[in-house]
């Protein structure tokens, strides 16, 4: 069975609450800065994802005897 995760719902509420924090002037805009390194911002994300999918594929450790 699989488990179901939060972590959408976490990003819509955290891209949310800043770009409403941009809007009202109380955050400075990152819009330029994401525009220039989005690809290194998948890349990281990808990298992260196999790290995960590696570490959960090794399984409990055999037992000594």
């Amino acid at each position: 069975m699989r488990s179901r995760s939060n972590i959408g719902p976490y990003i819509l509420i955290g891209l949310g609450t800043y770009f409403l924090l941009t809007k009202l002037g109380w955050m400075p805009n990152l819009g330029p800065l994401i525009a220039e390194w989005w690809p290194v911002i998948l890349i990281v994300i990808g990298v992260s994802m196999l790290l995960k999918r590696s570490d959960s594929d090794q399984g409990p450790p055999a037992p000594r005897p």
